[in-house]
């Protein structure tokens, strides 16, 4: 059984290929359904694939194909064929494609969706991060993790792999999965990944003293580094934290 939004995204995937010949982008996909997060497309998408619904096609730029529709949504678009009043058949799923305001302090404006089905969040994982000597931040836009919601809070999140032990005596180890508020600023004592020199990211405590930025380690082998405001700037900072057995 699909749930209420990957009906929704279903159908729509559907009219896009009728219509336009094309699949939609994920960004046209999240406004459509008035989603945060390209996450949570990426999750419904793994969902109705998984199902067999759809399929990506390889190769292929926004290439997915509609294999099969469920029963209600196969009577909705005959119905509107027939130019029949989608709404008067009890079987059938509203489908409003239209925008919502959403307050700011709504749950909703985190870069995070939760899961129609679950209390769980997808977020992005973008590789792994150094908590050691600073290593170039690997990127993988197209992985995603699931972490319980009661774990993040409003705003953008992401997730880091952790390499590395210099925070192990805050209970951080390498091979530790981190969960990071996307932020450009944080308080003094805040762990956060800092970005060193526009090329190297490092998950650090942060101490400004004076006019300069210093970014502690949580391990005595490990020495403070010391740098002028200009070469640190702050990608977020540590919210959560979890670990695979």
């Amino acid at each position: 059984m699909l749930t209420k939004k990957q009906h929704q995204l279903l159908l729509y995937i559907h009219d896009c290929l009728e219509n336009r010949g094309v699949s939609p982008s994920f960004d046209e996909m999240k406004e459509a359904l008035d989603l945060k997060s390209k996450s949570g497309i990426h999750r419904l998408i793994t969902g109705l694939t998984e199902r067999g619904f759809i399929r990506r096609l390889p190769h292929r730029a926004r290439a997915l194909e509609v294999l099969k529709l469920p029963d209600d949504l196969k009577n909705k678009i005959a119905a509107e064929d027939k130019g029949s009043d989608a709404s008067s058949s009890p079987n059938l799923v509203e489908v409003n494609f239209g925008h919502k305001d959403l307050k700011k302090d709504s749950p909703a404006d985190a870069d995070t969706v939760l899961s129609e089905a679950d209390s769980s969040l997808s977020l992005p994982l973008y590789g792994r991060i150094a908590a050691g000597t600073a290593i170039e931040a690997l990127s993988d836009p197209t992985s995603f993790v699931n972490v319980p919601a009661g774990m993040v809070g409003s705003g953008q999140h992401y997730c880091l792999e952790v390499a590395g032990d210099s925070m192990i005596d805050v209970g951080i180890f390498d091979g530790d999965t981190v969960i990071i508020r996307e932020n450009e600023t944080a308080e003094n004592g805040k762990i956060v990944v800092a970005l060193i020199d526009d090329n190297e990211v490092t998950l650090k405590r942060l101490r400004r003293k004076g006019g300069s930025i210093a970014l502690e380690a949580a391990n005595p082998e490990y020495e403070t580094r010391i740098f002028g405001p200009d070469r640190v700037k702050v990608q977020g900072h540590l919210v959560g934290l979890f670990r695979q057995y």
